[in-house]
């Protein structure tokens, strides 16, 4: 059975002050043990992710987080893990002693939500050890997660906030008309997972087949001699970024061409921001700062794109001694001031508000962003022919 990628999930996160329950809460809503529950405050010390169906929302990735009061040398960290998942939460839950009210704690979480656009609810946990309730806020509701009082309630609250949880923008499907010919070109390599294709491979064909259009799956050594044998030329070839060059020279020019991670690009609304980033490769300069960042964390390979390939082909095409920085996964930096330009993967694991916000993060700091795919695109010479299809 298929199931839905993560970044196409609603991302609900819990959050709150240490020992207000979230925990508790987490397993409650979601009916599974999903979390360590004890007394003792911090017991969560890293956030918790699982992709699970929570009715009536569907398909969700439930978020438990470490206490936002967490203290030490390590709780900054854990406080920073925290603030990174608020970056791609579609729904926060604050999560509150009602024993004890909001602290300021909690009170600076809420402004987080509503700085970042967050759709929230309040949830008064341990109403039980109250002697009477009072009537709450709108955006409140009280719950004990020992005595599963109003758990359902919550959970139809939850599924009553005002969430965009569908894609605005079509993957491929809008370029297409049917009975359009495309033709996809993956490259069969040691970076490939054994027996499968990957996420924008697949979610890619996927798409393609909701246009009714036909796609047709050759590895690169096959491209030149499956053009010559269809008959007819396709409407559009789509080749992994890596072998841009070659998939460029082997498809006539009359014949739209573009890459999965530009796709993703602009799937994530991101790809305006990358094509104009993909020129500060122009104006780097001896010295600058390069950070290549991954939504996903993978095993490396000898000839790993991003940590190998990447720096090779900005090294030769600039002809300047840049500094590179890597990140992979969550770990996305707040402060980009140290980079003249970001180079980003497509981000087909990142769902799309977390995407927006690492865009949003660097181009409100006046640091360039760029995709990998439009940058390969860059550096090969064929960066207007590899958007072309989408401005038609």
């Amino acid at each position: 059975m298929s199931e839905t990628p993560s970044a196409q999930r609603l991302h609900i996160g819990f959050f709150g002050k240490r020992n207000a329950g979230k925990s508790s809460i987490v397993n409650a809503v979601t009916g599974q043990d999903l979390a360590v529950v004890s007394d003792i405050p911090g017991t969560t010390t890293d956030p918790v992710l699982k992709t699970m169906e929570l009715l009536p929302l569907g398909p969700v990735v439930v978020i438990d987080t470490p206490g936002f009061d967490d203290e030490g040398s390590l709780g900054k960290q854990r406080i920073q893990k925290t603030k990174q998942i608020l970056n791609k939460a579609d729904i926060a839950l604050l999560v509150v002693d009602a024993s004890i009210g909001k602290t300021q704690t909690d009170l600076e979480l809420l402004d987080i939500f509503r700085s970042k656009n967050i759709p929230y609810l309040v949830v008064l946990n341990k109403s039980d050890l109250l002697a009477e309730l009072s009537v709450p806020a709108p955006d409140e509701i009280f719950v004990s997660a020992t005595k599963g009082f109003q758990i359902t309630e919550l959970k139809e609250r939850i599924a009553a906030l005002p969430v965009e949880n569908e894609p605005t923008q079509p993957l491929v499907s809008d370029l297409l008309k049917p009975s359009d010919l495309v033709v996809l070109v993956i490259p069969i390599d040691e970076a490939a997972p054994k027996g499968r294709l990957i996420l924008p491979q697949h979610q890619t064909i996927r798409d393609i087949l909701e246009a009714q259009a036909t796609a047709v799956v050759v590895r690169e050594t096959q491209l030149q001699q499956t053009l010559e044998k269809l008959g007819q030329k396709p409407k559009l070839v789509i080749t992994d970024s890596q072998i841009f060059d070659r998939v460029a020279n082997d498809v006539p020019n009359d014949v739209f061409l573009t890459s999965f991670s530009i796709l993703f690009a602009r799937f994530k609304g991101s790809l305006h921001a990358a094509v104009e980033g993909a020129r500060m490769l122009d104006s780097l300069n001896d010295g600058d700062m390069v950070l290549i960042a991954e939504g996903c964390t993978h095993h490396r390979q000898c000839d790993d794109i991003g940590t190998v390939k990447l720096p090779r082909w900005i090294l030769e095409y600039t002809g300047k001694q840049i500094q590179f920085a890597f990140t992979a996964g969550r770990e996305f930096p707040d402060d980009l001031s140290p980079y003249r330009l970001v180079v980003h993967c497509g981000g087909c694991m990142l769902n799309d508000r977390e995407m927006q916000y690492r865009v949003r993060c660097a181009l409100d700091q006046s640091v360039t962003i760029t995709n990998y795919g439009v940058l390969i695109a860059q550096v090969n010479g064929i960066l207007q022919r590899s958007v072309a299809v989408f401005f038609r």
